[in-house]
């Protein structure tokens, strides 16, 4: 059961198929909303991975971003009734319940059917941490707080989290979020009832987070990620008619372009930066003439005018089969956790631009953590928008194939690439975790 975006619906069929790549004889019942089964329906999947609805949660699910309080709220409230008939109704008995940490009353309905649960956090371990230990941020006086008087002070007390600034945590303090704080806090605070924790990240990139975890909680943690579709990746990345739109095939234009020389740009499918901003992003990449292959929703005729022949606009691609392609030097992202973990497998250094909540920590995390990446904004209390020169002067050095700063960034990208592929292979980190996490189902209904 996901939470009803596709930044959590995606990483949640992508572990479905995990799952029944692992042991056949599972039998995934995967339950979506009326409106999601409508968009997803007819995606490939094994055959025993099968579609169960419930009614939507609003009329229509994609103006959450008119009224987000509200489709909160509606997920509270409206999702529990309905699914709990669902169980009554399948034919199978149901031996576990993979539910999303943010459906907040996911753990409870297993519990009173005496049905297993598994919590699966979307985000990175982290983020979760620093949920998990809010206490401590209002103990030292950092909760709340005014950001934009204090974001240089270290936050440098969560146990097995890296020091930060209180300026990498704008999600958690006023002003942002709006019920997004309380919800996720909520959420965080009842996953010990659950039997399992699953994460979609990969234990390398976050061990002392997970050891820290790991001694903290007493249910078992499991990082059985990425939960990116890498399985689904053929070859080297080569396109299929599904790579076309409006007559024009990106991937032959990408085959066309020199290795490592063009810069992959997507600000992820909901949030965005102002009018303002998207101006100057323009314009800083138009006259940086570096190559782009640009995903961008809406018109996108101005996009298409201002890059010529250097780029390419498309409003959707397959995101992580791009990433993956010779011709890919740089990803230019918004720092969702989905986009980062595919940034990381496919080993490329990224430009980061957070928009809202958890974006900001990803962000610290790229930059600071793993040193894979750049800032375009280094400081994200500034309310001074970044301009088309800081943007194409910093997109010249990033995409220069010559510039130390940038071999450095390059090298050790491979070397997190390198710590994915040896995880997902037999014997890996991410293969033993799923490996456990099959053998506690089967052990739960002996």
């Amino acid at each position: 059961m996901p939470y009803p975006a596709r930044g959590h619906i995606n990483p949640m069929m992508n572990l479905c198929k995990q799952l029944v790549l692992k042991s056949p004889s599972i039998i995934v019942t995967f339950v979506v909303t009326e409106e999601w089964l409508g968009i997803i329906g007819e995606q490939t999947k094994p055959a025993n991975i099968r579609f169960a609805t419930i009614p939507n949660v609003i009329p229509s699910e994609r103006v959450r971003g008119k009224d987000f309080p509200g489709f909160l709220e509606a997920i509270s409230t409206k999702m529990e009734a309905p699914f709990e008939e669902l169980l009554d109704r399948l034919k199978h008995p149901v031996s576990a319940i993979v539910a999303d940490t943010y459906l907040v009353w996911a753990v409870e309905v297993g519990n009173r059917r005496n049905i297993p649960v598994a919590s699966l956090m979307t985000m990175s371990a982290t983020v979760f941490s620093v949920l998990h230990h809010l206490e401590l941020l209002v103990q030292n006086g950092h909760f709340p707080v005014e950001l934009s008087e204090r974001g240089d002070e270290l936050v440098d007390y969560i146990p097995g989290v890296p020091a930060m600034r209180l300026a990498d945590l704008p999600a958690f303090l006023p002003g942002n979020g709006l019920k997004v704080k309380p919800l996720s806090w909520k959420c965080v605070l009842l996953v010990p009832k659950a039997q399992w924790l699953l994460f979609t990240c990969v234990h390398e990139l976050e061990p002392q987070v997970f050891d820290t975890l790991r001694a903290e909680f007493s249910i078992p943690i499991y990082p059985i990620g990425p939960s990116i579709p890498y399985l689904e990746l053929r070859g080297n990345a080569s396109g299929s008619s599904d790579d076309i739109f409006n007559g024009a095939d990106y991937f032959h234009w990408l085959d066309s372009q020199p290795i490592h020389s063009v810069l992959y740009i997507s600000f992820g499918s909901f949030y965005s930066v102002s009018d303002a901003q998207m101006d100057e992003i323009f314009c800083g990449v138009r006259d940086s003439g570096v190559r782009c292959l640009w995903v961008t929703r809406g018109n996108t005729a101005r996009f298409k005018d201002g890059c010529g022949d250097m780029g390419f606009v498309v409003p959707w691609c397959d995101q992580l089969k791009v990433l993956c392609h010779s011709s890919i030097g740089g990803f230019w992202t918004h720092c969702g956790w989905n986009s980062t973990l595919e940034g990381v497998f496919a080993g490329v250094p990224m430009l980061t631009l957070p928009i809202i909540f958890y974006q900001f920590l990803n962000c610290k995390q790229i930059v600071e953590d793993w040193k894979v990446g750049w800032r375009i904004k280094q400081d994200v209390r500034s309310k001074d928008l970044v301009t088309r020169g800081e943007i194409s002067e910093l997109l010249k050095r990033f995409m220069d194939q010559e510039n130390n700063e940038g071999l450095k960034l390059r090298m050790r990208a491979k070397e997190l690439q390198e710590a994915c592929q040896r995880a997902i292979v037999e014997g890996g980190s991410t293969q033993n975790y799923l490996d456990a996490f099959i053998t506690d189902i089967s052990r739960s209904q002996s």
